[in-house]
Protein backbone atom coordinates (compact mmCIF):
# COMPACT_ATOMS: atom_id res chain seq x y z
CA UNK A 1 0.00 0.00 0.00
CA UNK A 2 1.37 3.40 -0.92
CA UNK A 3 1.56 6.31 1.26
CA UNK A 4 -0.92 8.12 -0.48
CA UNK A 5 -3.82 5.11 -0.36
CA UNK A 6 -2.75 4.72 3.05
CA UNK A 7 -3.41 8.26 4.35
CA UNK A 8 -6.61 7.69 2.42
CA UNK A 9 -7.48 5.13 4.58
CA UNK A 10 -6.62 6.81 7.53
CA UNK A 11 -8.65 9.60 6.81
CA UNK A 12 -11.61 7.40 5.52
CA UNK A 13 -11.52 5.89 9.14
CA UNK A 14 -11.20 9.46 10.98
CA UNK A 15 -14.04 10.53 9.07
CA UNK A 16 -16.20 7.53 10.05
CA UNK A 17 -15.08 7.72 13.82
CA UNK A 18 -14.15 10.94 14.31
CA UNK A 19 -11.09 9.78 16.06
CA UNK A 20 -8.21 7.21 15.35
CA UNK A 21 -5.97 4.79 17.64
CA UNK A 22 -2.20 4.27 16.71
CA UNK A 23 -1.85 0.48 17.28
CA UNK A 24 -6.20 -0.04 15.58
CA UNK A 25 -5.10 1.71 12.95
CA UNK A 26 -1.77 -0.09 12.40
CA UNK A 27 -3.71 -3.26 12.73
CA UNK A 28 -5.95 -1.66 9.84
CA UNK A 29 -3.75 -0.48 7.66
CA UNK A 30 -1.08 -3.33 7.96
CA UNK A 31 1.94 -1.53 9.15
CA UNK A 32 4.14 -0.98 11.87
CA UNK A 33 2.55 1.78 14.62
CA UNK A 34 5.85 3.95 13.86
CA UNK A 35 4.93 4.51 10.14
CA UNK A 36 1.31 5.29 11.66
CA UNK A 37 2.45 7.89 13.72
CA UNK A 38 4.54 9.84 10.85
CA UNK A 39 1.74 9.71 8.69
CA UNK A 40 -0.26 10.94 11.32
CA UNK A 41 2.39 13.59 12.09
CA UNK A 42 2.29 14.36 8.72
CA UNK A 43 -1.17 14.89 8.04
CA UNK A 44 -1.38 16.94 11.01
CA UNK A 45 1.20 19.29 9.56
CA UNK A 46 -1.24 19.59 6.44
CA UNK A 47 -4.15 20.57 8.47
CA UNK A 48 -5.80 17.33 7.93
CA UNK A 49 -6.58 16.33 11.54
CA UNK A 50 -5.47 16.91 15.11
CA UNK A 51 -2.90 14.89 16.59
CA UNK A 52 -3.98 13.72 20.23
CA UNK A 53 -1.40 11.49 22.48
CA UNK A 54 -2.19 8.14 20.97
CA UNK A 55 -3.73 9.06 18.02
CA UNK A 56 -5.46 11.80 16.45
CA UNK A 57 -9.05 13.24 16.19
CA UNK A 58 -10.75 15.19 13.28
CA UNK A 59 -11.02 19.05 12.97
CA UNK A 60 -14.40 20.08 14.48
CA UNK A 61 -17.30 18.21 14.35
CA UNK A 62 -19.05 18.72 11.02
CA UNK A 63 -15.55 16.78 9.46
CA UNK A 64 -15.30 16.43 5.79
CA UNK A 65 -12.88 15.24 3.57
CA UNK A 66 -11.02 16.89 1.54
CA UNK A 67 -11.72 16.26 -2.45
CA UNK A 68 -8.08 14.70 -2.95
CA UNK A 69 -8.89 12.03 -0.61
CA UNK A 70 -12.60 11.50 -1.19
CA UNK A 71 -11.70 10.68 -4.97
CA UNK A 72 -10.49 7.17 -4.38
CA UNK A 73 -13.40 5.96 -2.72
CA UNK A 74 -16.55 4.33 -4.36
CA UNK A 75 -14.59 4.99 -7.51
CA UNK A 76 -16.27 2.27 -9.68
CA UNK A 77 -19.81 3.45 -8.47
CA UNK A 78 -19.16 7.01 -9.09
CA UNK A 79 -17.76 6.18 -12.75
CA UNK A 80 -20.92 4.20 -13.52
CA UNK A 81 -22.94 7.31 -12.34
CA UNK A 82 -21.10 9.60 -14.27
CA UNK A 83 -21.58 7.28 -17.68
CA UNK A 84 -25.19 7.33 -17.30
CA UNK A 85 -25.30 11.18 -16.60
CA UNK A 86 -23.52 11.78 -19.94
CA UNK A 87 -26.25 9.33 -21.63
CA UNK A 88 -28.95 11.87 -20.93
CA UNK A 89 -26.87 14.69 -22.15
CA UNK A 90 -26.98 16.05 -25.28
CA UNK A 91 -24.43 17.93 -27.53
CA UNK A 92 -24.76 21.39 -27.68
CA UNK A 93 -26.51 21.46 -23.85
CA UNK A 94 -25.51 24.27 -21.59
CA UNK A 95 -24.55 22.88 -18.47
CA UNK A 96 -24.30 23.64 -14.87
CA UNK A 97 -21.85 21.20 -13.07
CA UNK A 98 -21.15 21.94 -8.72
CA UNK A 99 -18.00 20.52 -7.55
CA UNK A 100 -17.54 17.09 -5.75
CA UNK A 101 -15.83 13.90 -6.75
CA UNK A 102 -19.17 12.64 -8.62
CA UNK A 103 -19.39 15.75 -10.60
CA UNK A 104 -15.85 15.80 -11.31
CA UNK A 105 -16.22 12.05 -12.92
CA UNK A 106 -18.89 13.54 -14.87
CA UNK A 107 -16.56 15.76 -16.61
CA UNK A 108 -14.00 13.25 -17.19
CA UNK A 109 -16.80 11.09 -18.63
CA UNK A 110 -18.17 14.06 -20.79
CA UNK A 111 -13.96 14.98 -21.90
CA UNK A 112 -13.94 11.25 -23.78
CA UNK A 113 -16.66 11.41 -25.18
CA UNK A 114 -16.30 14.77 -26.53
CA UNK A 115 -13.06 13.37 -28.13
CA UNK A 116 -14.45 10.37 -29.33
CA UNK A 117 -16.86 12.16 -31.32
CA UNK A 118 -14.14 14.61 -32.57
CA UNK A 119 -12.59 11.71 -33.74
CA UNK A 120 -15.20 10.10 -35.87
CA UNK A 121 -16.63 13.57 -37.05
CA UNK A 122 -12.27 14.20 -37.86
CA UNK A 123 -9.92 16.72 -36.50
CA UNK A 124 -11.20 19.57 -38.75
CA UNK A 125 -14.90 19.91 -36.80
CA UNK A 126 -13.33 20.28 -33.71
CA UNK A 127 -15.08 23.13 -31.68
CA UNK A 128 -17.21 23.40 -29.10
CA UNK A 129 -19.51 20.69 -28.15
CA UNK A 130 -20.55 21.24 -24.54
CA UNK A 131 -20.78 24.47 -22.68
CA UNK A 132 -20.12 24.01 -19.03
CA UNK A 133 -20.88 26.86 -16.29
CA UNK A 134 -18.89 25.64 -12.85
CA UNK A 135 -18.19 26.73 -9.67
CA UNK A 136 -15.53 23.96 -9.55
CA UNK A 137 -11.82 25.07 -9.83
CA UNK A 138 -10.71 21.05 -10.92
CA UNK A 139 -13.32 20.87 -13.39
CA UNK A 140 -12.58 23.87 -15.16
CA UNK A 141 -9.06 22.57 -14.87
CA UNK A 142 -9.73 19.79 -16.37
CA UNK A 143 -11.98 20.66 -19.05
CA UNK A 144 -10.19 24.24 -19.76
CA UNK A 145 -7.16 22.64 -21.79
CA UNK A 146 -10.42 20.84 -24.13
CA UNK A 147 -11.48 22.70 -27.04
CA UNK A 148 -14.83 20.55 -26.98
CA UNK A 149 -15.61 22.57 -24.35
CA UNK A 150 -16.71 26.53 -23.48
CA UNK A 151 -15.82 27.12 -19.93
CA UNK A 152 -17.75 29.48 -17.61
CA UNK A 153 -16.10 29.76 -14.72
CA UNK A 154 -17.64 31.61 -11.83
CA UNK A 155 -15.72 33.73 -9.61
CA UNK A 156 -16.01 33.60 -5.54
CA UNK A 157 -13.88 32.68 -2.43
CA UNK A 158 -12.90 29.09 -2.99
CA UNK A 159 -13.04 26.50 -0.30
CA UNK A 160 -9.93 24.69 -0.11
CA UNK A 161 -11.88 21.05 1.24
CA UNK A 162 -13.80 21.09 -2.42
CA UNK A 163 -11.70 23.68 -4.56
CA UNK A 164 -15.57 25.09 -5.20
CA UNK A 165 -16.08 28.77 -5.43
CA UNK A 166 -18.70 30.36 -3.08
CA UNK A 167 -19.79 34.08 -2.55
CA UNK A 168 -21.48 36.66 -3.85
CA UNK A 169 -19.36 36.79 -6.88
CA UNK A 170 -20.28 33.53 -7.48
CA UNK A 171 -23.59 34.09 -6.96
CA UNK A 172 -23.61 37.28 -9.50
CA UNK A 173 -22.90 34.84 -12.52
CA UNK A 174 -24.56 32.21 -12.00
CA UNK A 175 -27.90 35.01 -11.98
CA UNK A 176 -26.87 36.07 -15.36
CA UNK A 177 -26.85 32.50 -17.19
CA UNK A 178 -29.46 30.12 -18.11
CA UNK A 179 -28.92 26.36 -18.34
CA UNK A 180 -30.11 23.43 -20.00
CA UNK A 181 -29.08 21.49 -17.41
CA UNK A 182 -27.50 21.26 -13.87
CA UNK A 183 -25.88 17.92 -12.63
CA UNK A 184 -25.79 18.03 -8.83
CA UNK A 185 -23.20 16.30 -6.66
CA UNK A 186 -24.57 16.27 -2.60
CA UNK A 187 -23.73 15.01 0.96
CA UNK A 188 -26.92 13.49 2.15
CA UNK A 189 -30.26 12.75 0.28
CA UNK A 190 -33.32 12.44 2.87
CA UNK A 191 -36.47 11.85 1.55
CA UNK A 192 -38.42 14.64 3.61
CA UNK A 193 -35.68 16.39 3.62
CA UNK A 194 -34.28 16.16 -0.08
CA UNK A 195 -30.86 17.34 -1.15
CA UNK A 196 -28.43 18.59 1.09
CA UNK A 197 -24.74 19.58 1.43
CA UNK A 198 -21.97 20.21 4.19
CA UNK A 199 -21.91 24.09 4.20
CA UNK A 200 -24.27 26.40 3.54
CA UNK A 201 -22.37 28.92 1.31
CA UNK A 202 -21.90 25.80 -1.14
CA UNK A 203 -25.29 24.98 -0.54
CA UNK A 204 -26.73 28.37 -1.68
CA UNK A 205 -24.69 27.85 -5.12
CA UNK A 206 -25.75 24.56 -5.65
CA UNK A 207 -29.27 25.83 -5.31
CA UNK A 208 -28.64 28.60 -7.68
CA UNK A 209 -27.23 26.08 -10.15
CA UNK A 210 -30.70 24.16 -9.67
CA UNK A 211 -32.95 27.30 -9.69
CA UNK A 212 -30.95 28.37 -13.40
CA UNK A 213 -31.50 25.05 -14.84
CA UNK A 214 -34.76 23.28 -16.87
CA UNK A 215 -33.64 19.73 -15.95
CA UNK A 216 -31.52 18.59 -12.58
CA UNK A 217 -30.10 15.91 -12.46
CA UNK A 218 -28.42 14.26 -9.13
CA UNK A 219 -25.84 12.31 -9.31
CA UNK A 220 -24.89 10.74 -6.23
CA UNK A 221 -24.08 7.42 -4.88
CA UNK A 222 -25.46 5.38 -2.57
CA UNK A 223 -24.19 6.11 0.26
CA UNK A 224 -26.00 8.87 0.52
CA UNK A 225 -29.12 8.02 0.80
CA UNK A 226 -31.12 8.43 4.22
CA UNK A 227 -28.10 10.70 5.54
CA UNK A 228 -28.73 14.08 6.43
CA UNK A 229 -26.30 17.04 6.17
CA UNK A 230 -26.08 21.22 8.11
CA UNK A 231 -27.05 22.64 5.04
CA UNK A 232 -30.38 22.24 2.54
CA UNK A 233 -29.80 22.35 -1.51
CA UNK A 234 -33.53 22.09 -2.33
CA UNK A 235 -36.46 19.67 -1.84
CA UNK A 236 -37.26 16.51 -3.78
CA UNK A 237 -39.76 18.79 -6.11
CA UNK A 238 -36.67 20.29 -7.41
CA UNK A 239 -34.73 16.86 -8.86
CA UNK A 240 -35.83 15.96 -12.09
CA UNK A 241 -33.42 12.62 -12.68
CA UNK A 242 -31.44 10.77 -9.47
CA UNK A 243 -28.31 8.90 -10.91
CA UNK A 244 -27.38 5.92 -8.51
CA UNK A 245 -25.71 2.78 -8.10
CA UNK A 246 -27.51 -0.44 -7.31
CA UNK A 247 -27.10 -0.42 -3.42
CA UNK A 248 -30.00 1.96 -3.57
CA UNK A 249 -32.64 0.57 -1.01
CA UNK A 250 -35.76 -0.15 -2.99
CA UNK A 251 -38.56 1.06 -0.78
CA UNK A 252 -36.37 4.30 -0.92
CA UNK A 253 -36.20 4.30 -4.60
CA UNK A 254 -40.33 3.40 -4.32
CA UNK A 255 -40.32 6.72 -2.89
CA UNK A 256 -38.36 9.08 -5.22
CA UNK A 257 -40.00 7.84 -7.59
CA UNK A 258 -43.39 8.73 -6.26
CA UNK A 259 -42.34 12.09 -5.91
CA UNK A 260 -41.78 12.10 -9.56
CA UNK A 261 -38.35 11.48 -10.18
CA UNK A 262 -36.68 9.06 -12.48
CA UNK A 263 -34.92 7.06 -11.11
CA UNK A 264 -31.44 5.66 -12.81
CA UNK A 265 -29.76 2.33 -11.26
CA UNK A 266 -26.17 1.64 -12.64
Amino acid sequence: MSKQERWSKLLELLAVDGKLEVEEAAATVAVSPATIRRDLDELAEQKLLVRTRGGAIAHGVSYELPLRYKSSRRVSEKQRIASAVADLLGEGDVLGLNGGTTTTEVARALALRARAGTTERGEGSSGPRYTIVTNALNIAGELAVRPQFKIVVTGGVARPQTYELVGPLAEGVLHQVVLDVAVLGVDGVDPQLGVMTHHEDEAGISRLFAERARKVILATDSSKMGKRAFAKICGLEGIDVLVTDSGLDPDMAARFAEAGIEVVIV
